[in-house]
């Protein structure tokens, strides 16, 4: 099986500092994008929670196509929100993205390690 990395030469995260992944793997018809946040060039784009979660789903959106997967194909998404009071909200954005090919899902409220709201991956399958 080949395993392809999409952006193995990293990205930039918020100061301009290397971040040492792959931005996603695909390996066998499936694709798997890293966590992405409500960044753009390296620093967080400030808004709320709507706003955020629009661009961290875009953010994962925009590398599933430079791999070659559309929503039809995402199978599952882990969400990370930094408030459950975001909950109700985050769940309308999704809706907006996912409500025609609705994925498994798993939401959970945790500290992040860049100051935002929400952390959005995706994985996706799509045959061989």
């Amino acid at each position: 099986m080949t395993i392809r990395r999409i952006g193995a030469e990293g990205g930039k995260g918020t100061g301009g500092q290397h971040l040492p992944f792959a931005r996603a793997v695909e390996a066998g018809g499936w694709l798997k994008v890293s966590g992405q946040t409500p960044m753009r060039d390296g620093e967080v784009v400030e808004g709320g929670i709507v706003e955020q979660s629009r661009l961290a789903i875009s953010n994962c959106i925009e590398i599933m196509e430079e791999a070659g997967y559309g929503l039809e194909h995402v199978t599952h998404v882990s969400v990370v929100l930094t408030d459950a009071r975001y909950f109700q909200s985050f769940n309308k954005v999704f809706a907006e993205y996912f409500a025609q090919h609705p994925p498994a899902r798993i939401c959970m409220v945790a500290d992040l390690v860049v100051d935002c709201k929400v952390e959005v991956d995706v994985t996706c399958f799509k045959g061989v």
